[in-house]
């Protein structure tokens, strides 16, 4: 057993570079595909910002320090991560405690990389470059159009007042807003200075800042160590209210009143219900930005202040949710991070694991169990769509390079790998302990990047009876088989606590299903005004996987629900709408334009654009895109004019759809898939391109 425990099976294919980063770096450092930098030959021990802010041409300019320590002798040529759109002025050195005074200039390349960013090549002085001793790297540059940054007009924020800029760095956009080491395997402490027009407040993903009012800076200051994609900034007309001793709500002021009645006390609560399962919160604050509908994503995780969209106030389950997914990224993705996009899962599984932690713990198991069997149902929609052999399905998805990561953010990286991390916890006998083998997990690894080698290795370890047992090679249930299989889930967890919330919503099913003209003494037996929101969205969203439905069995659904449907809120409303465009429901037409007059979220106008253009009302579209387009931002718009006039030779080709999503790191079901699957071009948002996967992720992702 001794022996066994020492030379543990090696259950991942790692991509080993030669040379050894230094601290905060993984165990088993990869070579990661997704970028051009020379990580693995420097220590990135801080990095320093100084921005101004330029809303009237769209522009960030300033100047990046870098503190770098090389690892290996004869190394001359650092290699970052950059993008056409950031424009770079001059690159100097400085080697701090040397006797130079003034920095010296360095030439530097430009080199193509992949269509989402390209290489910076910078030549080192060799005199200076020496392994252990610290350089000064400084780097002036502008950033214009780049996929991070999102300049808003006025007209597209919510109080059409003042215009908003935001970044957004999942997976690989952050080199667009600078030039950096952007792979997760790397993290360090960063501070910032950004310079602003007077009535413009910025905040960022930092756990200190301050505010000279008359010189109009910020200044901020992370004191925990990052990787790139997790700098996140937003400057506009936001104004806050603590909601807690260590949280508070920013938002335009159109939107505080509503954010903060919706949010109250909770986010205090649901910190303090993950501290007692998974140890203390190390971020120091949790505060929470809502942005207009432009943003791209439903939440991100940037630790000390989760970005979420404010669409996504209109449902308080699909809330609370978005913002304890978000919270459970403190311990899972931000405290411990997967050291490469490719076991994207090992943030994103945990994370939804540790999130269904916390709401069986303060909402009880049926309601966990419900909002699972959403999730699940959508998981198996999706490998119906793909095949169980499609690739995307492995937890470790190995990418060529070339391929951009967030193409492979999917409900794998979220449902899968919570299955795999729900049998881990099987496999204990009791819950609790696993609580308490994942509290040690995240001491001993914390503020590092990890693969999955490292996660079973010490689960292993921590359970040295079940390596003794060899769960690892149990047959049907392999270790290997979970992390590089395709197919569905080798293990559920058990959610038949679900059932008094779950079953009548089946129940409805059948009795529409299999019955043209159903009784209507038995239809409001079922009384839909006193369900969850997740049990409508479960019924809706089981009737859409057996829609087209005949004529008369939409007339009578409308006539029972569509008057309460208008009441709820968008996650209830898009379901029933997407109904009404796939079995082609003219009655209810009108309630399609008015909702996409509503609404400019990716989120909601997506699935709805696809399904009228797969279906026999595309003229709809083109009138509803023409009356709206300036209401949209032009990522948004964009994409939505590949749907209505670049679709028929996608549609063509239905049985290879692109699998990505809608949103990163948030979990909310998306609205069910139109069946063309039609795939949208990868826009310059991270965790944003079809209506096939999330709506998340994601962004976390």
């Amino acid at each position: 057993l001794a022996a066994l425990q020492q030379t543990p099976t090696p259950l991942c294919c790692c991509r080993k570079p030669s040379a050894v980063p230094g601290p905060g770096s993984p165990q088993c450092p990869l070579v990661d595909v997704a970028s051009a930098s020379n990580f693995s030959c420097f220590q990135l021990q801080h990095f320093h910002l100084d921005l101004r802010l330029n809303f009237a041409v769209k522009e960030m300019s300033g100047w990046l320090v870098l503190d770098l320590i090389p690892i290996q002798m004869g190394n001359h040529i650092l290699v970052l991560d950059s993008h056409p759109s950031l424009l770079i002025h001059s690159i100097d050195c400085k080697v701090p405690r040397s006797g130079q005074e003034e920095p010296v200039s360095l030439t530097y390349r430009i080199d193509p990389f992949t269509d989402y960013g390209s290489s910076l090549n910078i030549s080192l002085p060799a005199a200076a470059v020496k392994p252990g001793r610290l350089i000064e790297i400084t780097i002036r540059y502008t950033t214009t159009d780049g996929p991070a940054i999102w300049w808003l007009d006025s007209e597209l924020t919510c109080g059409q007042s003042r215009p908003l800029v935001f970044t957004q760095g999942h997976s690989v956009c952050n080199r667009s807003f600078f030039p950096c080491f952007d792979t997760p395997a790397v993290k360090s402490t960063y501070t910032a200075t950004v310079r602003v027009p007077d009535g413009v407040t910025v905040l960022m993903s930092a756990s200190r800042s301050a505010y000279s009012k008359q010189d109009r800076v910020f200044q901020f200051s992370m004191e925990f160590p990052v990787p790139s994609y997790l700098v996140a900034l937003v400057a506009g007309e936001l104004q806050h209210v603590d909601v807690g001793p260590r949280s508070r709500v920013w938002a335009e002021p159109c939107l505080l009143s509503c954010a903060v009645k919706k949010l109250g006390g909770s986010v205090e609560h649901w910190l303090g219900v993950a501290e007692d399962l998974f140890g203390p919160y190390l971020w120091g604050r949790c505060d929470i930005v809502f942005l207009p509908p432009s943003f791209p994503i439903v939440a991100m995780e940037n630790p000390c202040l989760t970005f979420i969209i404010a669409s996504i106030l209109e449902s308080s389950e699909f809330l609370l949710i978005d913002v304890i997914h978000e919270i459970a990224h403190g311990w899972f993705g931000n405290t411990v991070t997967n050291a490469t996009w490719e076991e994207m899962w090992l943030s994103e599984g945990l994370a939804t694991y540790a999130q269904r932690r916390i709401t069986t713990e303060a909402y009880g198991e049926a309601f966990t169990c419900l909002e699972t069997v959403v999730r699940l149902d959508a998981l198996h929609r999706q490998l119906r769509l793909l095949g169980d052999n499609n690739p995307v399905s492995k937890l470790q998805v190995k990418f060529e390079p070339g391929v951009n990561p967030s193409s492979l953010m999917n409900l794998f990286t979220y449902e899968k790998g919570f299955c795999f991390v729900s049998y881990l916890s099987k496999l204990c006998g009791d819950i609790h302990r696993f609580d308490h083998f994942l509290r040690d997990y995240i001491s001993k690894f914390k503020f590092k990047s990890v693969v999955a080698q490292d996660l079973i290795d010490y689960f292993l370890g921590y359970f040295p009876e079940l390596q003794g047992a060899a769960v690892a090679q149990r047959e049907g249930l392999e270790f290997e088989r979970w992390l590089s299989g395709c197919g569905p889930p080798l293990y559920e967890p058990d959610l038949s606590g679900g059932d008094p919330l779950i079953q009548p919503v089946q129940d409805l099913c059948d009795l529409w299903r299999n019955i043209e003209c159903p009784d209507l003494q038995t239809v409001t037996s079922f009384d839909l005004s006193v369900w969850s929101t997740f049990q409508i969205v479960l019924f809706l969203d089981r009737m859409l996987d057996h829609s087209p439905l005949p004529h008369g069995v939409m007339a009578n659904l409308s006539s029972c629900y569509s008057t309460l449907f208008d009441g709820l809120n968008a996650e209830v409303q898009i379901r029933w709408l997407q109904m009404v465009v796939r079995n082609t429901f003219y009655p209810d037409l009108p309630r399609v334009q008015a909702f996409l007059h509503k609404h400019t979220s990716r989120m909601y106008t997506v699935p709805l654009y696809e399904d009228l253009v797969a279906g026999v009302m595309k003229y709809v579209a083109v009138e509803i895109f023409y009356q709206t387009q300036r209401r949209m931002h032009p990522n948004l718009r964009r994409t939505i004019q590949q749907i209505l006039f670049q679709s028929s030779s996608t549609q063509s080709n239905q049985n290879a759809p692109a699998l990505s999503l809608m949103s990163s790191s948030s979990p909310s079901p998306s609205p069910s898939p139109s069946p063309s699957l039609t795939t949208q071009p990868q826009q310059p948002s991270a965790k944003a391109t079809t209506t096939i996967a999330l709506r998340d992720v994601n962004v976390s992702a």
